[in-house]
């Protein structure tokens, strides 16, 4: 059993398309990052980052319980555990992993400042301009790459296509159309179409909307103000039990 403690971010949802993509028995934990959840003792012991997703494995390498963070690592874990979306030959293994890590260090963090420009400080046109454009340039590297291969390592379907797609969802509001990025919208609607990738949007939507209703009377936290995520951390820590 794979117990996921996630939001439905795009970071979130890489980790829940694996889980339907291995058909591997799983069940979501909700941690409400909009109300502070993941400055909770129990959450900072599965990441101590204060970040979401982190996986609780019933039966991890040992046998035993089995903890991890950052969704690129729970990717590989999942991938090695059930021998699928990870290619064994080293070729194709190391084509997997570089695109994955193109996601990671590249397309999260560049969509993600994009995002929190666009529509949480609309004001600043140089921030904008900036995140948008090097957004603009990464779905070009992403339509040149499928101008080759089908799926981003090569021939075969690969966690690097599962980190990727969550945060491709968004391409629309940048302006990315099929008529200038023909390969890479060819390969987002192969992702759409994949069984697991449904489901995951499904299951995304429902638990978005239930977390939304609990968190009805709780105080929201502003996640874009980190000013006093320390202290969050610090207050956290000192409720621990010895």
């Amino acid at each position: 059993m794979i117990e996921l403690h996630s939001t439905p971010t795009p970071n979130g949802q890489k980790v829940m398309i694996m889980l339907e993509e291995i058909g591997i028995e799983w069940k979501h934990i909700d941690v409400n990052i909009g109300v502070g959840e993941q400055f909770q003792p129990q959450h900072l012991k599965l990441n101590p980052n204060n970040k979401i997703p982190a996986i609780v494995d019933t039966e991890g390498p040992d046998g035993g319980l089995y903890t991890m963070m950052e969704s690129g690592a729970i990717l590989v874990y999942l991938a090695e555990k059930s021998g699928r979306f990870l290619p064994m030959d080293a070729r194709k293994r190391y084509d997997s992993l570089q695109w994955l890590f193109f996601q990671v260090a590249h397309i999260g963090p560049m969509f993600g400042q994009a995002n929190h420009f666009n529509q949480q400080v609309r004001d600043n046109q140089y921030a904008k301009d900036r995140y948008n454009n090097e957004s603009a340039r990464l779905y070009r590297v992403l339509d040149n790459r499928l101008s080759e291969c089908k799926w981003l390592a090569g021939d075969e379907y690969t966690i690097a296509d599962i980190a990727t797609y969550p945060w491709c969802k968004g391409h629309a509001d940048l302006g990315i159309e099929e008529s200038s990025f023909p390969n890479f919208m060819c390969w987002f609607e192969s992702m759409e179409a994949r069984p697991a990738v449904k489901r995951n949007n499904e299951l995304a939507a429902a638990i978005r909307a239930h977390m939304e209703k609990a968190a009805k009377d709780k105080p929201a936290i502003n996640i874009y103000d980190t000013k006093d995520n320390a202290e969050r951390l610090a207050r956290a820590k000192s409720t621990e039990p010895r």
